[in-house]
C-alpha cells in the first residue's frame, strides 16, 4: 500500500496559553482533495497555520512524503512543498497581480520553469491576464482569491492548503474556482481544503475529515461522511 502524502497523528496546537487543537489525526493521499469541515471556532484554520509551520505543535506527528516534519519554518516547508493559501487572501498591497503572482515563486532559481507556470496560471485564470498590471488589492473578491490561489502555484507545491475557499463569493465564482482546482489536483497537486459551505466540501472533495472541538471526531470518504446522519443534520441542514 502507497504511503500518503501526508499523516498527521495526535495533533495538538494552541496559541499562547490557550489550546485550541486537541487531537487530530487526518491523512492526504497523493493526488487527492481532502476537505476539512465543522463549525466555526473549530480549529480548521489553526490546524493548517501549524501544518504550514506559521504555528508549532504542542504535541503531534507530522509526515510529508514519508519524512517527519521537525520544528520547521514556513519557508523550509514551502521548499518541501507544503504550501499555504490563508484565509482573506492576504495579496500584497501596491503590487499589481503579475508582482503578487512572481512572489510566489521567490525562493525558486528556474526560470524557464517560472515562466511556464505564469503562463499555467493565466490559463487557469483568464481574468489575471487581464488584470496583471492592476493593483492586486483592488480586484473583485474572487479575482483576488484566484490571485492568492495563483500566487500559491507559483510555488510548484505538493500539496496545496486552501483556507476558505468559498467565503464571501458568489456561487458562480466558486464554480470556477472549483473547476480551475480540480485541473490543478488532475496534475498532480494534492489539496487539503477547510470550507465552511460543507456541502460544496463533500462535493469537491474525495475524502473529508470532520472536525469538533479541536478534534478529529470523523473521516472517511465524501460520498460516506455526507450519509452521516450526525452531519447531515448539522451541517446539511437535513
Amino acid at each position: 500500500m502507497t504511503s500518503p502524502l501526508l499523516q498527521v497523528n495526535d495533533l495538538a496546537v494552541g496559541y499562547g496559553d490557550v489550546q485550541v487543537v486537541w487531537k487530530v489525526d487526518l491523512s492526504v493521499a497523493q493526488g487527492s482533495v481532502v476537505a476539512l469541515i465543522g463549525s466555526n471556532g473549530a480549529g480548521k484554520t489553526t490546524i493548517l497555520r501549524a501544518l504550514s509551520g506559521l504555528l508549532q505543535p504542542i504535541r503531534g506527528r507530522i509526515v510529508l512524503a514519508g519524512e517527519t516534519m521537525k520544528a520547521s519554518e514556513p519557508l523550509d516547508l514551502v521548499r518541501r512543498g507544503i504550501v499555504h493559501v490563508p484565509e482573506g487572501r492576504r495579496l500584497f498591497a501596491g503590487l499589481s497581480v503579475l508582482d503578487n503572482l512572481m512572489l510566489g515563486a521567490y525562493q525558486r532559481k528556474d526560470r524557464g520553469a517560472i515562466a511556464s507556470d505564469i503562463k499555467r496560471v493565466f490559463a487557469l485564470f483568464p481574468r489575471l491576464r487581464e488584470r496583471r498590471r492592476q493593483d492586486a488589492v483592488t480586484l473583485s473578491g474572487g479575482e483576488q482569491q484566484m490571485c492568492a490561489i495563483g500566487r500559491g502555484l507559483m510555488a510548484a507545491p505538493r500539496l496545496l492548503l486552501i483556507d476558505e475557499l468559498s467565503l464571501g463569493l458568489a456561487p458562480k465564482v466558486v464554480d470556477e474556482l472549483i473547476e480551475a482546482l480540480r485541473k490543478v489536483n488532475a496534475e498532480g497537486t494534492s489539496l487539503l481544503v477547510v470550507e465552511q459551505d460543507v456541502a460544496t466540501a463533500l462535493e469537491f472533495a474525495d475524502h473529508a475529515y470532520v472536525i469538533d472541538q479541536g478534534r478529529t471526531v470523523a473521516g472517511g470518504p465524501s460520498a460516506e461522511i455526507s450519509r452521516d446522519p450526525a452531519v447531515r443534520t448539522a451541517y446539511l441542514g437535513i
